[in-house]
């Protein structure tokens, strides 16, 4: 029973991986024509990439690494809000969804945030 205490409580790198996951359905749903087809390619390169960048700053080499990763994490979340406020523009009937998605996006943002600022904090604290 004390192992289970240690249990990650909060596991980024599936809730990014969720995140992803929850794109790709989404973009299946969406009728595709000439103006939702480039939106859902740009939508689920960013979406998916944040979970994979997260993937990569979790084995970095170094704190700048980790920063520098993060960092593409914090954008990729950034640009996936723009792509789900778009394709809510371009299919009003996927605004529903495309609102939560847009609400995890940015959840996620603020996370990626504050995980940058508590590392540079702490190089601080170190020197």
């Amino acid at each position: 029973m004390e192992n289970n205490k240690k249990e990650k409580v909060y596991d980024l790198e599936e809730r990014t991986a969720v995140f992803g996951e929850n794109v790709i359905e989404f973009c299946k749903k969406v009728h595709k024509n000439e103006i939702t087809r480039p939106v859902i390619t740009q939508l689920i390169k960013s979406g998916t990439s944040v979970g994979a960048n997260y993937c990569e700053a979790d084995c970095a080499e170094s704190r700048k690494d980790f920063e520098h990763k993060i960092g593409i994490c914090k954008k990729e979340a950034k640009e996936s809000k723009h792509w789900l406020r778009m394709m809510a523009k371009a299919t009003p009937e996927s605004r529903p969804e495309a609102k939560l998605l847009w609400k995890e996006s940015n959840e996620l943002q603020l996370i990626f945030i504050a995980i940058v600022k508590k590392s540079r904090n702490n190089i601080q604290k170190d020197n």
